[in-house]
């Protein structure tokens, strides 16, 4: 039988070498203070129309109601930014995460991998592994289990990696040693409120998702507003900017993962290539790829946006 600890320190070291640069363990409990500021947010309507926000709330705000006897919330972290990337302003973007292979299966198989060996160590346990996936507050609990802190962009921040990488969880009812949350290190800066093109941190820590060009170019069905539209820059699907002039990604260092390097293909597009992306060639470069979610009526309207953007720069 394994103590607490020693199965802390095997899990951490397996982890590590799955890949994942972060792990750390939180107590299993209700979440009542983000569950505050949830019904606040959602109450205001600033999810927009990602209406399955509203549903499950007290399964969002209590993972014991996701696994019964939970004891313990597993987070890990995965990074995806490529800095030997270069990007112009005169072609079309898109936002680093989903330059690679889809995030949620990457991450998915390494957890099912972990959770494995948790179990040949544990035997018979009870757990899932989450990965953007249900309702599970994953930054509250990459905040819990010391990852790093709640940046004023909203994205979980550390010192050593920035805000480039992907999170994860493992609810599973086996207790390990804690992790402590980490203290705020944002400081005074508000650089990412002042960057945002829309103006859609109306506050720190506070998103309003329906201004988040983010939230534009991959949840909106609809028409996207034109006092929003001609604030998108060249931007086709989700947007860096609030990461791109945050001081602690200045020190991030450059990813390792090989399924999130950037494809060649879509590096090598042009702004005209774009402007005449058919369903096959959509189907092609965006195959397995975290860019399917906007599906491709919803990013040729993103791309003629864009061009419109760029274009009446240019001239």
């Amino acid at each position: 039988m394994l103590s607490v600890s020693e199965r802390t320190y095997l899990v951490r070291t397996f982890a590590k070498e799955l890949g994942f640069e972060n792990i750390g363990f939180a107590k299993a409990q209700h979440l009542s203070d983000e569950a505050i500021l949830l019904e606040k947010w959602l109450s205001n309507g600033m999810h927009g129309t990602m209406s399955w926000m509203e549903n499950h709330f007290e399964l969002r705000v209590d993972p014991r109601k996701l696994v019964p006897n939970a004891k313990t919330v597993i987070s890990v972290s995965l990074q995806y930014i490529d800095k030997s990337i270069s990007h112009s302003d005169d072609n079309l973007r898109i936002s680093s995460y989903a330059l690679g292979d889809d995030y949620h299966d990457v991450i998915r198989n390494k957890l099912k991998s972990l959770f494995k060996y948790i179990q040949s160590l544990e035997g018979d346990i009870d757990g899932r592994v989450f990965t953007d996936s249900a309702p599970v507050m994953d930054k509250a609990w990459a905040v819990r289990s010391g990852l790093g802190w709640m940046g004023k962009n909203g994205n979980i921040l550390n010192k050593k990696l920035g805000s480039w990488f992907f999170l994860g969880e493992i609810i599973l009812d086996l207790e390990f040693d804690y992790d402590q949350a980490t203290t705020h290190h944002c400081g005074t800066c508000t650089r990412c409120i002042e960057a945002c093109p829309t103006q859609a941190i109306i506050e720190p820590m506070v998103i309003d998702s329906r201004k988040c060009i983010s939230y534009l170019t991959i949840e909106l069905k609809e028409s996207i507003p034109q006092e929003l539209s001609k604030h998108m820059g060249n931007w086709m699907y989700g947007c860096d900017v609030c990461q791109d002039v945050c001081p602690w990604n200045s020190k991030a260092p450059s990813l390792q993962e090989e399924h999130f390097k950037p494809r060649k293909e879509l590096l090598e597009m042009s702004r005209e290539a774009w402007k005449s992306l058919d369903y096959e060639t959509y189907q092609k470069l965006f195959k397995n790829s975290a860019v399917k979610r906007t599906k491709y009526t919803g990013l040729v309207r993103n791309i003629s946006i864009a061009v419109e953007n760029v274009e009446n720069k240019l001239d």
